[in-house]
């Protein structure tokens, strides 16, 4: 099938409709297969952006939100010995922390085992000799001094301290004592919410949870590919909502009791979309209640305080007064580290900092219900555009097309993302601007491919190489289809030739021909020409198609005289091989005609037709009569110019034509012509005009000068003779000097 340039658009902004269409559907409709890797694509985006909008810890807008991380690092388990510490190590360390004016103590740890009493393990164990029974009654006096689990207690106990739990969604099993579920404005609401119900826990122990003043979840559900991105501030079990440990914190920190959830009901389940602290903090969620994490930089982004350096009294009490103090850890064998998007090894107590510091500092990241409308919005708004634009542009234009259309994405996105933490796809139009840049590019270079191809398929017999490749720079500007044009058409005949081919056996005349043609097509190419047709011994060439040229009628005169002088040499090749001298004449005109492909079902060519291609082939027969090798049309005259130097032949009407035309002799260029021509010239001028003049004796009298001095020169005899018989004619009063010919 061959496809028009007009076409190939056509078909290019189908195939990028399409590929909207289709990438739409994998984003937006789950296509199995891909849509999990668009979601991928979109977590890496969601990453890089992360990276790139990082605020630190003194960012613009950032208050100085007062959360410190006490870290059991691995200096701290060098100094104070392996984990788990003895419980009252931990509440020395609750102590030491209240001391430093902390005002709410997190800890990102879990107390779900007793510690073990050495007094109670011993004492069963002595006998019941009196020695033995004597200090067992000891050990017994002074267990409760030993027991960690009390000491611990007692330390949390009248102080702002939230312990640490975890939910399991799939193992029933259930261990210590839940906290108090979460004081709700509506508390029948909780089993409308689109929240999938948590199976089991693992809770501090019911003394150590009893004592503490809160506690929070720490649970993290990572995305699919194991990256912490957000984290659920809600919990469901048993029909009970309860909160996370950054949650509990700033309650506890903020003095708020109540909460409320605001929802929207969807097909009869209550996504919820903020979460409420006494109507004062408003934290937006995705549907199932978890919060995006505004990262404020990478791992130290808050300030870390080693806690042997607590325990020792040598922590600046000034970092921690009044501060939200999170006790974890980033020892590497206690397995509290997590992929995050801003490190892949990024520690879990602060993923809880970050949460603490983005409620206090009230910077959220938001994906509200509404960004899934918005992102197939974008999409088609960046897709839809880019599919009708980019298969009509050139290929720097297409380049600059899809870098813009990237950037702007880019920009748009990036601002919305900074100034109102608004969480849009950014993937996927990203991918769909790629793919219709790489679709439309890769169409572009096959069609260009499939079309120079066709080109030199169409071309590469009529046209000369150079011209074949310049149209292939511009493919789409060329075709067969048919057009009216002014150009300038070329016919030339071996004068001769019926008799020429009746001397020479078969074989003779195609070595003849093929010895002729070579040098002429040779000649017509090398001035841009184009071969329209071999007839016999007839050469037909045109100039000015299929690729435009301002000059056709003056590199179709220089053709002519380059073929003229081409037989010249031909003829001394010719005796020495024995052939027969050839002589050509040549018939060139200009004007409008039809060119293109034309022809029928079975065979067609590429050609010109029309009254002015009809004259050019009247002006070659007419080059024997004139007796010169070249006869050229007033058009070609016109457009020709100054160029060569030329000898008006006569006004003459050739057979099919009415009106009398000029024609002309171009003798040779301007630069090649010496005073002796020129003069010759002036003086033909002369004689022609006294013989258009019916003066007679002038006209004879001249033509007859200029005959004796150029014997060999046919056309003076001829306007002798002519002269002669239209002295003897009565002519017409509007004769103007205009001469019929009968023959072809």
């Amino acid at each position: 099938m061959t496809l028009s340039p007009a076409g190939s658009r056509r078909y290019a902004t189908v195939l990028g409709l399409l590929l909207v269409a289709v990438l739409l559907s994998a984003r937006f409709g789950g296509v199995p297969g891909l849509d999990i890797p668009l979601q991928r694509l979109e977590m890496l985006a969601y990453d890089l952006r992360m990276q790139a909008h990082l605020p630190g810890e003194r960012g613009e807008g950032h208050s100085p939100t007062p959360v410190v991380i006490v870290d059991i690092d691995e200096a701290s388990l060098r100094r104070e010995g392996h984990w788990p510490w003895p419980r009252q190590r931990i509440a020395a360390l609750v102590d030491a922390l209240a001391e430093a004016g902390a005002a709410v103590v997190v800890f990102d740890v879990l107390f779900a085992e007793p510690e073990r009493n050495p007094a109670a393990l011993v004492a069963p164990h002595l006998g019941d000799d009196p020695p033995s029974a004597a200090l067992r009654e000891r050990l017994e006096a002074v267990a409760p001094a030993l027991d960690g689990d009390r000491l611990l207690a007692g330390a949390l106990r009248e102080r702002d301290v939230v312990l640490g739990y975890v939910f399991n969604p799939v193992d029933p099993a259930a261990s210590g004592v839940l906290p108090d579920p979460l004081p709700l404005y509506e508390p029948d609401a909780v089993q409308r919410l689109a929240l999938a119900p948590m199976a089991g826990y693992s809770a501090p122990l019911p003394g150590l949870g009893q004592a503490a003043a809160a506690a929070g979840f720490f649970s993290f559900l990572p995305d699919a590919d194991g990256v912490v991105r957000r984290v659920p501030l809600l919990a469901r079990h048993d029909d009970r909502l309860y909160g996370s440990l950054a949650v509990e914190a700033v309650r506890r920190y903020l003095l708020l009791d109540q909460v409320r959830l605001e929802a929207e009901p969807i097909a009869g389940m209550d996504h919820i979309e903020r979460v409420w602290l006494d109507d004062a903090l408003g934290v937006p969620t995705d549907g199932e209640g978890r919060m995006l994490v505004p990262y404020r930089g990478g791992y130290g982004s808050f300030p870390y305080l080693p806690a042997w350096e607590v325990l020792a009294g040598e922590a600046d009490p000034d970092a921690l007064a009044d501060a939200i103090v999170l006790i974890g850890t980033t020892a590497p064998g206690l397995f509290d580290l997590r992929a995050t998007p801003v490190a892949p090894v990024f520690p879990g107590v602060e993923v809880h900092a970050n949460l603490i510091a983005a409620m206090l500092d009230n910077r959220f990241l938001v994906e509200p219900p509404w960004a899934r409308g918005a992102n197939l919005v974008i999409a088609l708004l960046v897709g839809v555009p880019l599919a009708f634009w980019l298969p009509r542009v050139s290929a720097l234009s297409l380049f600059m097309s899809t870098l813009v259309a990237a950037g702007a994405l880019i920009l748009g996105t990036g601002w919305l993302w900074s100034t109102r933490g608004l969480v849009l796809d950014l993937a996927a139009p990203m991918l769909l601007i790629a793919l219709l840049g790489a679709l439309n590019l890769g169409w572009g270079f096959f069609f260009e491919a499939r079309t120079k191809r066709r080109l030199k398929m169409m071309f590469g017999q009529y046209v000369p190489p150079e011209l074949v490749e310049e149209m292939s720079e511009r493919p789409g500007d060329f075709g067969f289809a048919g057009e009216q044009r002014e150009l300038s058409v070329l016919f030339s005949d071996i004068r001769g030739f019926t008799t020429l081919s009746e001397t020479l056996a078969a074989d003779e005349l195609k070595q003849l021909l093929n010895r002729y043609f070579t040098p002429m097509t040779r000649i017509i190419f090398e001035h841009r020409g184009t071969i329209d047709k071999y007839v016999g011994d007839m050469v037909m060439a045109f100039w000015g198609a299929p690729v435009r040229d301002p000059d056709h009628a003056a590199h179709a005169i220089e053709a002519a005289l380059a073929m003229l002088a081409g037989t010249e040499t031909l003829k001394r090749e010719f005796v020495r091989l024995g052939l027969p001298e050839i002589s050509i004449g040549i018939g060139i005109n200009s004007g409008v005609m039809n060119v293109g492909d034309m022809g029928s079902e079975y065979r067609r060519a590429y050609t010109v037709l029309g009254d002015a291609v009809n004259l050019a082939s009247r002006l070659e027969g007419t080059t024997k009569y004139y007796g010169v090798g070249l006869v050229v049309g007033e058009r070609t005259r016109e457009l020709a110019g100054e160029r060569f130097v030329w000898r008006e032949l006569d006004l003459v009407r050739v057979k099919g034509k009415d009106r009398p035309v000029h024609v002309y002799e171009p003798v040779c260029r301007r630069d090649e012509a010496g005073p002796g021509l020129l003069d010759e010239l002036r003086r033909h001028d002369a004689a022609l005009a006294a013989f258009r003049a019916r003066r007679w004796e002038e006209a004879a009298e001249r033509f007859a000068a200029l005959r004796s001095e150029h014997p060999d020169c046919g056309l003076y005899i001829l306007y002798l003779e002519r002269l002669a018989g239209l002295r003897a004619d009565t002519l017409p009063p509007d004769w103007g000097g205009s001469w019929t010919r009968t023959e072809k």
